[in-house]
């Protein structure tokens, strides 16, 4: 009787488990070329898991991909790539401190960013408080 019990928990588990979507923050704190290679996995997470919540949470010269005009080191802009992957449901957070500490106007930003108050407040808070996976790119 206890293993029949046992496998029917198991199971009622495994498939509360499985049925949950996939939490991810994705914590830029370098430059542009890494931004680059980011967004490109965030485009694969996306292509391989379309259901999964990702955050992107950006501070010091990670930040620096979400300014306007910002370009890769082929002269590519930024901006496309992020308005498509808000489109598909990213969100992308910048540190208000940085934006202080660097004298960086939050009228420079791309429209499709949010002003936290701190970029490593909101990861951590992130992956502690609400199940996001931490991915450090």
């Amino acid at each position: 009787m206890h293993k029949k019990i046992i496998g029917l928990l198991f199971a009622t588990w495994i498939s509360l488990v499985s049925a949950q979507d996939v939490k991810a923050v994705y914590h830029i704190t370098t430059g542009l070329e890494t931004a680059a290679a980011a967004l490109n996995n965030i485009r694969n997470h996306l292509d391989a898991d379309p259901k999964a919540k990702l955050v992107v949470v950006t501070n010091g010269p990670g930040i620096d991909f979400l300014i306007q005009d910002a370009k890769d080191s082929k002269g590519r802009e930024f901006s496309a790539s992020v308005s498509a992957l808000a489109g598909r449901g990213v969100e992308f957070r910048v540190c208000n401190n940085t934006l202080t500490v660097r004298n960086i106007s939050p009228d420079t930003l791309l429209m499709e960013t949010k002003i936290v108050p701190s970029g490593v407040s909101e990861a951590a808070k992130l992956q502690s408080r609400e199940g996001f996976a931490y991915i450090k790119p």
